[in-house]
């Protein structure tokens, strides 16, 4: 069973206290980085209406659209991979390392998309390839945001978690704003011919100097005390895994759960309502790109006040208010996306919808890392998240799609989040609170 600390005094927050320094050098390194992973991953989900004709070509634009969602999410296949051997990595060698090799996978990965000849010119090795370079991508992102939000955990005092784990989602979601950005400004200066011709693949291979940037901020890093400390003492076992799911197999769970939740939700709003405003509503891609961008990133803006307000309250409360929040607007979201044809209003849905999820994803990822002793923390929060954004994360935009597709409905994905959200109100219920302890040693 995890080993349950006394409840932590309070920590001191003046800007001359170390810990706070590191932490905010921590959360800043970890948040740009996992900002550029993010970006590296989804800018695939924002050029799925560009590239799905060109890599599975086919009369009906629905089919086509299905095949390119369905590759995006067998990248979620290989991220419990990703997550074990990331996780061995930076529970056995150090946070650090694990976070450095992230990034630049996943940089090389998002540049080799945008050298991937089509179907046009190779045949049916362009989706093959395709596919196979979007499962070492799902290896690469197994292995980050559970880093990023422990190495943060262990960095923050005590009673400031969840303001300084805040800029992990603030970095993940980030990212999908500046794809969306990209992809934006790329399909406001080209012609349709030319997107379809060379300007889809500008966004991919920004990839490559974006990833030198992290990796320059990554090396510079020092490893937590946490795990010093760790290895001093000779506590790094031989096998995180086998461990974690030995004597924490109900964390594990619980963090199943949580990212089910999370990533159920939040998944309609990064990628498809994309998808959803282009192939449903007839919005341009240039105009829905600009939209989603810009109401991310204003959302964002409200998760560090998530962050202080899990402190201040606890995870529970935080992430029970998020989930019936998103059992109330659920439908009226889609209702007014789908009778409204302005994108004013668009964005002021998607506004609203991406700050609840700030609430469910901003008390998730301190809570993760609370639930486990730090010999296996890296491993067991890769591990449950990875399993439960497979559930619900990659999958959430096929499903919303082919709930479309075989109901002739544009609402019915609205079930589809109030059923995740409903998966994450059952597990708050079997939670302790834990945001005014230390973390487990």
């Amino acid at each position: 069973m995890t080993d349950v600390s006394p409840t932590a005094p309070p920590s001191p927050t003046t800007a001359t206290d170390p810990r706070s320094t590191t932490a905010r050098r921590a959360a800043l390194a970890g948040g740009v980085g996992t900002l550029i992973e993010y970006y590296d991953f989804s800018v695939y989900a924002f050029l799925a209406v560009t590239i799905g004709p060109l890599f599975f070509p086919s009369t009906e634009p629905g089919v086509s659209i299905l095949l390119t969602l369905a590759v995006f999410g067998s990248a979620y296949v290989m991220r419990p991979l990703g997550g074990w051997f990331f996780g061995r990595l930076g529970d056995r060698r150090g946070r650090r390392h694990a976070l450095v090799v992230t990034v630049v996978a996943m940089g090389i990965c998002c540049g080799l998309l945008g050298l991937l000849p089509t179907y046009a010119a190779i045949g049916v090795a362009a989706p093959v390839l395709l596919l196979l370079i979007r499962l070492a991508q799902g290896f690469s992102a197994g292995g980050e945001i559970g880093g990023a939000a422990t190495y943060i955990a262990e960095s923050a005092p005590a009673r400031r978690r969840g303001l300084f784990g805040s800029f992990t989602p603030v970095g993940s979601t980030l990212g999908f704003a500046v794809a969306a950005a990209v992809v934006g400004l790329v399909t406001t200066f080209t012609t349709a011919d030319q997107l379809a011709a060379w300007g889809w693949r500008i966004p991919f291979l920004i990839s490559i100097p974006l990833a030198v940037i992290c990796l320059l901020v990554r090396v510079k890093l020092e490893d937590t005390e946490e795990f010093t400390e760790m290895a001093a003492r000779q506590e790094i076992v031989r096998s995180p895994l086998r461990q974690v799911v030995r004597e924490n197999p109900r964390a594990v769970l619980q963090v199943v759960g949580i990212a089910i939740a999370m990533n159920g939700t939040g998944y309609i709003g990064l990628t498809y309502f994309n998808v959803y405003l282009v192939q449903n509503l007839g919005f341009s891609k240039a105009a829905v790109s600009w939209t989603s961008a810009i109401a991310i990133a204003a959302a964002c803006l409200t998760y560090p006040l998530a962050g202080m307000l899990t402190d201040r309250f606890g995870r529970r409360p935080v992430l029970v208010s998020a989930y019936v929040l998103y059992l109330v607007i659920a439908w009226p979201a889609f209702a007014l996306m789908g009778a409204t044809g302005s994108l004013v209003v668009v964005g002021l849905v998607l506004v609203v919808y991406m700050a609840v999820n700030g609430l469910a994803q901003v008390p998730a990822f301190p809570l993760f890392t609370e639930l486990f002793p730090r010999r296996v923390r890296y491993t067991g929060v890769a591990l449950g998240f990875n399993i439960g954004t497979i559930v619900a994360g990659g999958s959430a935009p096929y499903v919303a799609a082919q709930l479309v597709e075989s109901t002739g409905n544009v609402m019915s994905p609205a079930f589809w989040v109030i059923g995740v959200a409903l998966v994450g109100l059952v597990t708050v219920v079997t939670l302790r609170e834990t945001s005014r302890r230390e973390l487990p040693v």
